[in-house]
């Protein structure tokens, strides 16, 4: 098994119900196990800022899938709830995307692990501080690159949290 860790985000319809439903997706897929969530993040858009608040969480998952097989587990997860990609960084109402694959690195033209943008954005490393701080993407720790990285407006939700509990 691998230890694999995911980012879940989005800002349109009831994104903890998404969130709920997705985690309970994962956790019922073949060859996987749900190991640890994050709380429920609220952040301020990035990229395109003219859009609702987003809420953010992660997930660490143990695997025998491959990272190419967890990738398209996820997009089926988000196809399920009726996610279109129509505005990159735009509105969604979820995003699943593989941040880390065991000490893996993969460089295809749809699937790169480490996340390449993930050690820039708090709303991926606050929520993945809570399931693997120590987890390195790159030279540093998540709990290293998070100190770095402006964290202004990214708070814990904690009504979010309260409904994603499984």
């Amino acid at each position: 098994m691998t230890r694999a860790y995911l980012a879940l985000g989005g800002n349109l319809g009831d994104v903890a119900g998404e969130f709920l439903t997705a985690l309970r997706a994962l956790g019922s897929a073949d060859g996987v196990t749900l190991v640890a969530i994050s709380r429920v993040y609220r952040t301020p858009p990035w990229g395109v800022t003219d859009q609702p608040d987003f809420l953010n969480m992660a997930a660490a998952i143990d695997t025998d899938l491959s990272a190419r097989d967890l990738l398209e587990l996820c997009l089926r997860i988000e196809k399920a709830s009726g996610r279109v990609r129509d505005r990159r960084w735009g509105p969604r109402n979820i995003d699943i995307d593989v941040i880390a694959y065991g000490d893996a690195k993969v460089d295809e033209p749809d699937l790169t692990i480490p996340h390449p943008r993930a050690k820039e954005r708090a709303f991926v490393l606050a929520p993945l501080a809570d399931v693997g701080e120590d987890l390195l993407l790159g030279e540093h720790s998540v709990r290293e690159l998070l100190a770095q990285v402006d964290a202004s407006g990214v708070r814990v939700d904690d009504e979010a949290t309260a409904r994603v509990c499984l």
